[in-house]
């Protein structure tokens, strides 16, 4: 009668580590030195952040953790394929109206697009800022501010990451982070 319950602790045991987040070992990544810069809690990190796996996706992308650092335990890319029919959608849920700093996260290499578009909608309109993801982020090595947009309060602003336009190279996408600025 021991037998089942102790295999039932083990099966138990076993899943809730599988389900642990961790960090890549140095063999699955092409830049081991910056494991030590992914966030695997976005909670960690100020303001309102939102992890890839919170955007509304069109089109086909895939995760990867070949690239550190990111926030989470992955970030996606397009596979460079079908430029211009992709695109994830952050919408946050703002705490108050005002203005906040907007940055994304992203992980660079020489494979990576030069021209990603991104769209804010926000209080005043909308706005098309193009980042190279082929520089690295100069925030912690993790993030790259767009710009400081006005947001009302709640779900009406968003940020979007578009193939529109890229050059045969990956686009990744990871998170968008809201700062609000104090005047």
């Amino acid at each position: 009668m021991k037998l089942p319950c102790v295999l039932c602790l083990f099966v138990f045991i076993a899943g809730t580590f599988a389900d642990e987040p961790r960090l890549p070992r140095p063999d699955e990544v092409d830049k081991p030195e910056n494991i030590k810069f992914i966030v695997l809690d976005k909670s960690k990190l100020p303001g309102i952040v939102m992890d890839n796996t919170e955007a509304k996706l069109v089109g086909e992308w895939k995760h990867s953790v070949h690239t550190p650092p990111f926030v989470g335990t992955s970030y996606i890319h397009d596979m460079k394929e079908k430029k211009g029919q992709k695109s994830a959608t952050f919408t946050p849920n703002l705490p108050r109206t005002g203005l906040y700093e907007v940055r994304v996260a992203h992980n660079s290499n020489i494979r990576r697009a030069s021209d990603v578009p991104i769209t804010v909608l926000h209080a005043k309109g909308k706005s098309v800022v193009k980042i190279n993801e082929g520089e690295a982020a100069p925030i912690a090595k993790l993030f790259r501010s767009i710009g400081i947009f006005e947001f009302k309060k709640g779900r009406t602003g968003s940020v979007t990451i578009s193939t529109e336009g890229t050059d045969g190279k990956y686009v990744i996408v990871d998170a968008v982070q809201f700062l609000i600025v104090m005047r």
